[in-house]
């Protein structure tokens, strides 16, 4: 499960700096809160396949590019 929570931070973190964007500006993009998209961009804690996709709405990539 390692793995994949790693493929997931690295990606997520990727494509936020990519776009330009703090934590807090996405955090608020996608309804979640600062602290929760910092643990999500350091494979801290699982999350929802829901919040995978919100997320990667918000990055504007399919969420299969946040799990490759």
């Amino acid at each position: 499960m390692g793995d994949i929570l790693d493929k997931i931070a690295k990606n997520v973190r990727f494509y936020r700096l990519k776009r330009g964007m703090t934590q807090e500006r996405l955090a608020k993009k996608a309804g979640l809160s600062r602290g929760y998209i910092s643990q999500i961009e350091h494979a801290k804690i699982n999350l929802y396949l829901s919040t995978l996709v919100k997320l990667a709405k918000r990055l504007g990539v399919r969420p299969k590019n946040l799990v490759k």
